[in-house]
């Protein structure tokens, strides 16, 4: 029988997948030094933003039952 595969909680934590298998994620720097910088920086930095296609395939090894 086969064994079960583990999903990475930290990367499941970070990481959102959407319907349709794309892998979303949050920008970094987003709380760190915050009053020097704009606020439409701010506010694009808290919307989400699709991955690199190129990590998908070491995500889909991280995430095995994410689709």
């Amino acid at each position: 029988m086969k064994q079960k595969l583990k999903t990475h909680k930290a990367t499941a934590k970070r990481i959102s997948v959407t319907g349709s298998g794309k892998f979303m994620r949050r920008k970094v720097a987003i709380s760190h030094l915050r009053r020097r910088k704009s606020s439409n920086l701010i506010r694009s930095e808290d919307k989400k933003f699709q991955l690199a296609t190129a990590d998908t395939r070491r995500l889909k090894r991280l995430l095995p039952y994410a689709f």
